[in-house]
């Protein structure tokens, strides 16, 4: 049987924002010197891959972390932007709790802001991420797919590989500077490995 690629997801790597627990959507915070490490101890695993495509957010942060783990060749999809967060953006959950006693995103969702973050649903972001996977599935027949991209984001887009609603992705911790991959196993799909940081990444390959 003819054995099909894994998607193989990575987090970019540590932000100043993300660091701090704060909300980062559509603003464009660079990578921190401990996320481009950890973008760079990323490429051994990656170089083991059959990697045939690999797509990548607009976000600078993505695109550093695509290049320096080896995948300067990426191309960009705008449907891999992070969640939009609209008017708790750069916000820490705190801050929003203060606000908003017992806030929790993936039940309340965000309010809206300004022209430049209007602000999503998780069935929005679910959208994105529904049609990042129909262009991708024909692709794994000849090899891996990597998509480098943001944490809620690539929950999200993992809880609808596994035929989940997008609210399923709350499950699914994920940190900056990882790598995971989604495959299927007897053609149902499945969590290959998770969230491995680049210490460990080459041996979860």
């Amino acid at each position: 049987m003819l054995r099909m690629g894994e998607l193989i997801l990575i987090r970019h790597g540590e932000t100043e924002w993300s660091r701090s627990g704060r909300h980062t959507g559509r603003t464009d915070v660079p990578l921190t010197e401990a996320g481009r490490a950890a973008a760079v101890a990323l490429a051994p695993a990656l170089a083991h891959r059959n990697i045939v495509t690999a797509l990548v957010s607009p976000a600078a942060r993505a695109a550093e972390t695509a290049v320096l783990a080896g995948l300067g060749g990426a191309q960009t999809d705008a449907d891999l932007w992070e969640w939009d967060y609209g008017g708790y953006e750069g916000m820490t959950s705190a801050e929003i709790s203060a606000e908003r006693p017992g806030w929790y995103l993936w039940r309340d969702g965000v309010i809206p802001g300004d022209a430049a973050h209007p602000g999503e649903t998780a069935e929005q972001v679910g959208r994105r991420a529904d049609a990042v996977l129909s262009r991708v599935r024909p692709v794994l027949p000849a090899g891996d797919v990597a998509l480098v991209a943001h944490g809620h984001l690539l929950r999200i887009l993992t809880a609808r590989w596994l035929l989940s609603p997008p609210e399923a992705g709350r499950h699914y911790r994920l940190d900056t500077g990882t790598v995971s991959s989604l495959g299927t196993e007897h053609a149902e799909p499945v969590i290959a490995s998770w969230n491995v940081p680049p210490c460990g990444a080459a041996g979860a390959a």
